[in-house]
């Protein structure tokens, strides 16, 4: 099926990708086939993404896509780190969300709200072997972003932090952590009334105080660590406020206004990895003298999937446009929202009709299937839960 942009009048496949992002596409899978499926399994079993992998991510270049070059990065739009997290979620969803906070999350928030010295610096080191994190979750603020105990004390020449983080993607890995603490009043033991939540770059190879934790154990993305961060008399200079003091909420409402599209991405790859291999073993598997994909008990499923999983292609694929056009802040989340909302909902339903279809052979461990059965959970958790995504599309639509 193809349609005619008003745009320009001309003729495009109905996923609206250009030839030069179909060519990155391809060498998306090529890599994610050679260089990430080869040790899926055993990444997942150690709980551990392999150095060698993280060397051939980084020499792909794929943790600075979007980065300007002029600081070393590869000066993509948004849209190629949106495809390079939806191929890799293929064959990988624990890679995928390494690449995905990398782009997303935090080279997106430094080229939003980075001064120009920020960006010389930060940009420049993450774009040559450097890994990043954003921090802003805490064991009592989850959902609600706002309700954090990290402090930050203002002292002569910048800001000393105290605190923990919670479960930091990434953490085990990076060196520069986008830190989202409140200004306090240390002069009276407590935050102040007028505590601002400001935004901080805190680069573990320069700053002292920092330890982040053993990775935990999880059920799915085993491989992505996931790590307490503990913040002890951290100096911060002055320089290393990202954005204004106070100005953080903002900061981290629109870094995870991106990083929901990403999210989607991944959710969108891991359902198209489920697809394809349910699709592969129902022309491989027998019964009753007949390849299992001849039956409607299967094929109508298969229908199911496929018409759902382009649904959310389109949904993905739209909202990174609007990123990269510039779109309405508001206009963003609300799509940004739907896409991560519906992304999760279809992955769920996507990789468990799979594994069905797979039968006992899905639910043992070593299946692909098996394995993206428990990565998708977490879709509909992090970066926002569904419940946060429905408040957040419906207060576009009536009063809340």
């Amino acid at each position: 099926m193809r349609i005619i942009t008003k745009q320009n009048m001309s003729v495009m496949p109905i996923d609206f990708l250009t030839d030069e992002e179909r060519v990155f596409c391809e060498q998306m899978e090529a890599f994610s086939n050679s260089y990430v499926a080869p040790y899926t399994y055993e990444m997942d079993k150690e709980g551990r993404l392999k150095e060698s992998v993280i060397k051939d991510i980084i020499n792909q270049g794929l943790m600075k896509i979007e980065i300007p070059e002029e600081y070393g990065g590869l000066g993509k739009p948004f849209m190629y780190s949106i495809l390079a997290i939806e191929k890799l979620a293929i064959v990988d969803p624990a890679v995928s969300v390494f690449v995905d906070v990398q782009n997303t999350l935090v080279i997106n928030a430094l080229m939003r709200w980075g001064n120009d010295n920020q960006k010389q610096k930060y940009l420049t080191k993450l774009a040559h072997n450097t890994v990043g994190a954003f921090s802003i979750t805490e064991s009592e603020s989850g959902s609600d972003a706002a309700k954090l105990n990290c402090t930050a004390e203002k002292v002569h020449g910048g800001y000393i932090l105290n605190g923990q983080k919670h479960w930091v993607t990434n953490a085990a890995e990076a060196d520069i952590f986008l830190i989202f603490a409140k200004i306090s009043d240390i002069s009276k033991n407590k935050v102040s009334k007028d505590a601002s939540l400001t935004s901080f770059i805190v680069d573990k190879s320069e700053l002292e105080g920092i330890t982040v934790e053993k990775a935990e154990e999880k059920m799915g993305i085993r491989a992505s660590s996931t790590c307490d961060v503990n913040l002890k008399n951290v100096f911060v200079p002055n320089e290393n406020v990202l954005g204004s003091v106070g100005e953080g909420l903002r900061v981290a409402l629109e870094t995870l206004t991106d990083g929901r599209i990403g999210i989607s991405a991944q959710m969108l790859g891991l359902a198209q990895g489920a697809f394809e291999c349910a699709i592969k073993y129902a022309q491989q598997r027998k019964q009753f003298g007949k390849y299992i994909s001849t039956y409607q008990g299967i094929q109508f499923p298969i229908a199911q999937m496929a018409t759902e999983i382009q649904a959310v292609r389109l949904l993905v694929y739209n909202v990174a446009r609007m990123k990269v056009a510039k779109y309405d802040f508001k206009e963003l989340m609300l799509h940004s929202s739907m896409a991560k909302l519906y992304a999760s909902q279809v992955a769920d339903r996507v990789v468990s009709q799979s594994l069905e279809i797979i039968g006992g052979k899905g639910y043992m461990k070593g299946n692909e299937v098996e394995k993206l059965y428990r990565d998708c959970k977490i879709g509909a958790i992090y970066e926002g839960t569904s419940n946060i995504q429905l408040l957040t599309i419906a207060r576009n639509f009536v009063k809340i």
